[in-house]
């Protein structure tokens, strides 16, 4: 591994955003890798012979309660140890899984793999989100969390368009295009790697270096800090699992509708979640920061809740959309809003978080996202279509009738959460 400097109090500018866009670069490879999967649906079904239940337990649960469950050890972990260590060896072990799910010769053997993917992702972001708070002055949070976090869209797009071009390609030679899928996407994560592990860890914030103990996180997270990052948790997880729900049966619904190829459905929703993704999560960072610079408090939680509010009316037409091209076109407003409301999580958690504690608090947020947001939505809409509808050609239908009332879910946490956060807020000054 290459040997980094050692710690130092403050990153100058130039090099905290270089280091940013490295860790943006290892977030893009983690979706990638997450999210390739959502694309490969029909060939699996086909060559493994699976229900959509069945692959929906590979999109969200094996991945989901692993990426949890390893969640905060790791952000405890990350609390006390050199947090680009962890992080290198975490990207390194998530290529490997992702890899060695191209070779899977059976769905069992496919689900354990998943686990490795998801767990060796647990480090990703409450490493990431802990290295900026000490990279970036706090007037800077809400920036650099949305310039993070854009690389979850950039990660999901490319593996839409990437993925559907490669199946397209190696079927029509023969191959197994699923498998080629994810030995390529594996493969680039070593030198990614190799990259993260050269960069300068920064020196923690807050008035000491030595790791909290245990009973001073139990003791946040009980009192009213705690409470509020919970609400934010509670209403970034609800729109996240409309969010996944949509990204695991969005191509499939086009798939099956509309008998798109799959390069056609991975072209057209990636370019809408790169389109629309990208300046979602960046517009929630910045306003959040011009609203708290202006006195809003709460401005971070209130463009959440209007966010995911707004979605909601486009979450329930753009399924059942009677054309490719007008589903597509409500797709766009729909995955812009769900993005701005799931990126004013982590600056909201910023800033009621003290620096010694940010890796055990965002692997709650991971926890939170991942748990419920990836490992409740896909299957339900996947439970709704097999068990209620009992047809896979009306995934859209499902799609509609439950991911409106996800984001309406979130729009009321997030508003009603509000007096408790700006108590928080106080405390935390």
């Amino acid at each position: 591994m290459t040997t980094a400097p050692a710690a130092t109090r403050a990153a100058a500018p130039a090099y905290a955003f270089y280091a940013l866009g490295v860790l943006v670069l290892a977030y893009v490879l983690a979706f990638v890798d997450r999210q390739v999967l959502n694309l490969l649906v029909e060939p699996l079904k086909r060559e493994l012979g699976l229900s959509d239940l069945q692959v929906s337990l590979l999109q969200g649960p094996a991945f989901a309660l692993f990426l949890s469950a390893a969640g905060l050890p790791l952000g405890r972990l990350i609390d006390r140890a050199r947090r680009l260590t962890v992080l290198t060896l975490g990207v390194a072990a998530w290529s490997l899984a992702a890899a060695a799910c191209g070779l899977a010769p059976t769905y069992l053997v496919l689900l354990a793999c998943r686990i490795g993917v998801g767990a060796g992702e647990a480090v990703m972001t409450p490493s990431a989100y802990s290295l900026i708070g000490d990279w970036f002055r706090k007037e800077r949070q809400g920036l650099a969390a949305g310039l993070y976090s854009m690389g979850a869209y950039l990660g999901s797009g490319l593996a839409l368009i990437g993925g559907g071009a490669l199946v397209s390609a190696s079927e029509a030679g023969g191959a197994s295009g699923w498998r080629l899928a994810f030995l390529a996407t594996g493969v680039l994560g070593l030198p990614v790697a190799l990259w993260v592990a050269s960069l300068r860890e920064p020196e923690r914030g807050g008035p000491t270096r030595r790791p909290p103990p245990w009973r001073e996180a139990v003791a946040w997270v009980k009192g009213p800090a705690g409470a509020a990052a919970g609400v934010v948790n509670a209403a970034v997880a609800l729109a996240a699992m409309a969010s996944y729900a949509l990204a695991a049966w969005i191509p499939s619904t086009l798939i099956r509708r509309f008998h798109l190829p799959a390069k056609e459905a991975g072209l057209g929703f990636g370019l809408v979640v790169v389109t629309a993704g990208v300046p979602g999560t960046l517009l929630a960072g910045v306003v959040g920061d011009a609203l708290r610079a202006r006195g809003v408090r709460d401005g971070r939680l209130k463009v959440l809740a209007a966010a995911s509010l707004i979605a909601t009316p486009f979450a329930a037409a753009a399924p059942i959309a009677p054309s490719p091209g007008r589903a597509l076109a409500l797709l766009w407003p729909l995955v812009f809003l769900a993005t701005v409301a799931v990126g004013s999580g982590p600056a909201s958690l910023q800033d009621v978080t003290p620096a010694r504690l940010r890796g055990v608090q965002h692997a709650l947020a991971v926890l939170a996202v991942n748990l419920f947001g990836l490992g409740l939505g896909p299957p339900l809409v996947a439970l709704v279509t097999d068990a209620v509808l009992r047809d896979e050609a009306k995934v859209g239908l499902a799609l509609a009738s439950t991911t409106p009332v996800m984001l309406g879910l979130s729009a009321v946490a997030a508003w009603f959460g509000r007096n408790l956060y700006r108590r928080a807020l106080t405390d935390a000054a």
